[in-house]
């Protein structure tokens, strides 16, 4: 890592934890434990508002965000999320989340979390301060110039996340620093990142609670990035998750519903399609749109890089409850 220190981040002697903006006192809390369980409420919803309207700031760096992970996705690469505590587990949800509406494999959106998968169900807060696992962790997965590496760390000083960012620059790859708190400096005015996502989210409620705003604010950061970079790959067609993966009666359900929608077929005919479609509702839409068995509509969405609108154009979407007023199937 010899090469990786000569451009880290400058050396702090201590960290000042008490004025770091997410362990201020909110003005308005000096009174909190007295309040009625409704006031407490609205303080708490007012801020999550807040909280909305800090992501909302920065969706020009958002939006860059996802296209830099979408451009490494496309390439073959990961989506790497890296955290502590609330940001890791938050990491871990969307990573996890991914999957089942997008359609991908498990490996393509990677949480890694400072302690491990314990961490996810029990707080191992020491877990935070170890650099040394951090780039432990980032060796284990392998991470490299293919990947996009999304550091989240709500206070802005975490040493593990702030070590496995250090790591991904020097792995040369891609990076995002999501932070509630302060940006860090770096050696000579270097960016900490290609992309910083700093929020301006305010003191929390309960001082220092960051699963608060800070949390809602960072969840709301990390569904725009992943479901936006998803959107430029052709994962979605109009609002519709065309790639869901049904693995339940709930999905299942949904599937049925997307074809219908774009097909304008009964429920039952639209099930055995995607039967037939290997249980892929975008093969199935291609099967029927093109009128190709299902070996060819995969190769069609090979050959348009998944893109469902390249191959069957604009098609009207039918509102399912008018179909079910007429299919006696449905």
């Amino acid at each position: 890592m010899a090469r990786a220190r000569a451009t880290s981040l400058k050396a702090e002697p201590r960290t000042d934890f008490g004025g770091l903006p997410t362990e201020a006192v909110h003005p308005e809390s000096a009174h909190l434990d007295e309040m009625p369980a409704e006031k407490v409420v609205q303080l708490m919803l007012a801020e999550e508002a807040r909280a909305a309207r800090a992501a909302a700031a920065r969706a020009p760096q958002i939006g860059r965000a996802a296209e830099l992970v979408a451009g490494k996705l496309a390439a073959g690469g990961r989506l790497v999320y890296v955290g502590a505590g609330t940001s890791g587990r938050l990491g871990t949800l969307d990573a996890v989340e991914c999957v089942p509406t997008f359609g991908i494999p498990p490996s393509r959106v990677v949480p890694i979390i400072a302690g491990g998968p314990s961490a996810l169900t029990r707080s191992v807060e020491g877990a935070e301060d170890s650099a040394r696992d951090a780039e432990q962790r980032l060796r284990r997965v392998a991470v490299g110039p293919t990947d996009a590496v999304c550091c989240i760390a709500a206070s802005g000083v975490t040493p593990f996340v702030l070590a496995s960012l250090e790591y991904a620059r020097f792995r040369r790859a891609a990076t995002i620093f999501v932070t509630c708190g302060r940006v860090p400096a770096r050696e000579g005015g270097e960016a900490l990142a290609d992309v910083v996502i700093a929020l301006d989210t305010g003191p929390e409620v309960i001082a220092g609670s960051t699963r608060l705003q800070a949390g809602t604010a960072t969840k709301m950061v990390l569904n725009a990035i992943s479901t936006t970079a998803f959107v430029l790959l052709g994962k979605t067609y109009a609002g519709l998750m065309v790639d869901v993966r049904p693995t339940n009666a709930k999905l299942w359900a949904r599937a049925v519903r997307i074809v219908r929608a774009l097909t304008g077929l009964p429920a039952v005919p639209a099930r055995k399609l995607i039967e037939k479609a290997g249980g892929r509702a975008k093969v199935a839409l291609v099967m029927h749109h093109a009128h190709v068995p299902a070996a060819r509509a995969r190769e069609l969405l090979v050959a348009h890089k998944g893109s469902l609108r390249a191959i069957v154009g604009d098609v009207p979407i039918s509102p399912v409850d008018d179909l079910d007023a007429g299919d006696e199937d449905g």
